[in-house]
């Protein structure tokens, strides 16, 4: 008996000495894009967990919906319209290959002052305007002036976003995940464990959404689950954050001349 207790107190003594790891859970952040056009806009609001919004600007409920998710302590992005290869009409605010650095910075400027509460931009839609370093370039100067991020939606391959983005100085990130391109919720449940796999990876992901009512349907009835499958939801800047800050960690650790991976 004594020396049973005696062991006892010898590993008792032992784990107290050896240091305290902490293990930071997977981090999610779910981007819920194309706000402002519609008043239901406003009911995604009333979504659970720490959700980041991005409106676009120059829309008939933009101002209201950014006044509540403000008040609500919700992050926000700017939803800057960009030139695509289909041609589609962009709206109002639309960056395109026919401006000058004045005009696109003018309209980018005119835009972000519209939305003052934002803490990023991402692109709605360009697939044409991301592929031109030009046009980039002027917008991340923009960027880098006023201190904001930028989310590459990467709505194509040959993106030149995040590129730029890095010789600037602009902290940047992308998305892993579109979370709604096909609306049935089994589909959706397909891209909602590829982005839960994607941050197992990573340590991180990030998932753009939409405003349908079966995104939200769907968002309310899984988003609960995510902490108790061991994810943590949480607002984009955090997760770009936590990407600079594994960066330099890697960089420290292992001599490289490649700054960015998506």
């Amino acid at each position: 008996m004594r020396i049973t207790t005696l062991i006892t107190c010898f590993f008792s003594i032992a784990l107290s000495l050896l240091p305290c790891f902490h293990v930071h859970a997977a981090r999610i952040a779910i981007v819920i894009d194309d706000i402002g056009n519609h008043q239901r806009d406003l009911t995604l609001l009333d979504l659970p967990g720490t959700l980041t919004y991005s409106i676009l600007p120059h829309t008939p409920f933009s101002q209201q919906f950014a006044w509540h998710a403000n008040q609500g302590g919700k992050e926000l992005l700017l939803h800057i319209p960009m030139q695509a290869t289909n041609g589609k009409a962009l709206g109002p605010g639309g960056l395109t290959l026919d401006m000058d650095k004045t005009e696109l910075q003018n309209t980018l400027g005119h835009a972000l002052a519209s939305l003052p509460q934002v803490k990023g931009v991402n692109n709605h839609m360009g697939s044409m305007l991301t592929q031109h370093t030009d046009p980039m370039r002027w917008t991340m100067e923009i960027l880098k002036k006023r201190g904001l991020y930028f989310l590459d939606s990467r709505t194509t391959s040959r993106t030149q976003a995040q590129y730029v983005a890095n010789l600037l100085g602009v902290m940047n990130i992308a998305r892993n995940v579109f979370l709604d391109n096909e609306l049935s919720e089994n589909a959706m449940l397909i891209q909602w464990n590829e982005l839960k796999n994607e941050a197992k990876y990573r340590q991180y992901a990030v998932a753009i959404a939409h405003p349908y009512p079966q995104t939200k349907a769907f968002l309310a009835k899984y988003l609960p689950e995510l902490e108790k499958e061991g994810f943590e939801l949480v607002p984009l800047s955090s997760l770009v954050e936590h990407r600079y800050i594994q960066l330099a960690d890697s960089s420290s650790s292992e001599p490289s001349n490649n700054l960015v991976t998506p």
